[in-house]
């Protein structure tokens, strides 16, 4: 894990969570790879299957990528621990969702996400996203904190409109 300094050099810092955790939290504790994660986007792309195995019944993929606060919005997320993580407000201008596990973006994103993505992230600037109307999702893992690291959603961005260009064709704005 590494943390980004003052003068934006990144250093080396300690970071590890208990195997016998006093507590086990929904938000953190999971651990995995690159290769897992987009797996997993995969089997929910797929509706719930992945490499010819059920995982999920497509109705609970359906489910999960549904709006589940009706008119409530998703609004922006203050950290609770600075050193950690920075707030979070993806899209500020548009209204946004949770569906059972993902945030929902309701209008395109300007990377170019469809209305009815899904997505979420990990403290180490960890993200994903499902686009299942365009049938495409990616992953990003950096390993840095704190999270909402300014240059690494930059990179992020910057992955998500070069996926889209190549969907389209186009050439990725820098």
């Amino acid at each position: 894990m590494h943390q980004r300094g003052a003068d934006g050099s990144l250093n080396s810092v300690p970071f590890e969570l208990p195997e016998e955790p006093e507590f086990h939290p929904g938000g953190g504790g999971l651990f995995g790879t690159a290769p897992d994660y987009i797996r997993f986007v995969r089997m929910l792309l797929n509706g719930g299957t992945l490499d010819g195995n059920r995982v999920l019944k497509a109705e609970t993929v359906r489910l999960m990528g549904e709006n589940h606060i009706g008119d409530l919005n998703v609004g922006k997320m203050t950290t609770a621990i600075p050193e950690a993580s920075n707030d979070f407000d993806p899209w500020p201008d548009q209204d946004k969702k949770w569906g059972l596990s993902f945030l929902i973006n309701t209008r395109r994103t300007p990377e170019g996400r469809s209305p009815g993505s899904l997505a979420w992230a990990g403290l180490a600037n960890t993200y994903f996203w499902v686009d299942p109307a365009r049938d495409v999702g990616g992953v990003i893992m950096m390993q840095l904190l704190p999270f909402v690291d300014a240059k690494a959603m930059e990179l992020f961005a910057a992955l998500e409109r070069g996926v889209y260009a190549s969907l389209d064709g186009t050439k990725a704005a820098a």
